[in-house]
C-alpha cells in the first residue's frame, strides 16, 4: 500500500466522494471489487460515514482464524455489510499502514476530515491466536 498520509487523505477523499450515498448499499458492493485496496480505503471511509450518519458508538471488525470476516455497529447489535476475505485483509493492512500500530494490541487516535467538519475517532486493533478485529470508536455526540 502507499505511505500513511496518502492513505489517510484517500479515505477523507472518499468520504466526500460517498457522503450523499447510501454507506450500507455502497459497503454491500464492495466484495465484488477487484482492486482490493481501493476497496479497503472505500469501505473505511463508508464505515465512518455509516457510524457518523447512524450515531454509533462503535463499529467492529472481526477476522477469524480462516479468513472470514464479520462486522458489528455498537448502537443496536446488528451486522454491517462485510467487506469479503480479499477485501477485509486489505482493510486491516490500511489500517495497520495508516495508523502506525505494531504488534498485537493497540490502539491510536485518528483525525478524519469529513467535508467541512473534523471527526476524532479512535481506532484499534488485536490479534489473538490467528484472529483479527479492528475496533473504530466515535465521539461522544
Amino acid at each position: 500500500m502507499k505511505d500513511s498520509e496518502n492513505l489517510h487523505l484517500k479515505i477523507q477523499e472518499l468520504c466526500a466522494c460517498f457522503s450523499g450515498t447510501d454507506p450500507l448499499k455502497e459497503m454491500s458492493d464492495l466484495v465484488q471489487d477487484k482492486d482490493t485496496n481501493d476497496a479497503a480505503l472505500k469501505w473505511l471511509a463508508l464505515a465512518a460515514l455509516h457510524g457518523v450518519n447512524a450515531n454509533a458508538k462503535k463499529i467492529t471488525l472481526k477476522e477469524t482464524d480462516k479468513g472470514e470476516v464479520t462486522v458489528v455497529a455498537e448502537y443496536r447489535e446488528t451486522e454491517l455489510p462485510s467487506p469479503g476475505k480479499s477485501v477485509g485483509k486489505d482493510v486491516f493492512k490500511a489500517v495497520r499502514d495508516i495508523t502506525h500500530i505494531e504488534g498485537d494490541k493497540g490502539k491510536m487516535p485518528l483525525a478524519l476530515g469529513i467535508m467541512d467538519s473534523s471527526l476524532d475517532l479512535s481506532v484499534g486493533i488485536k490479534e489473538k491466536k490467528g484472529k483479527r478485529k479492528i475496533t473504530i470508536k466515535f465521539p461522544d455526540q
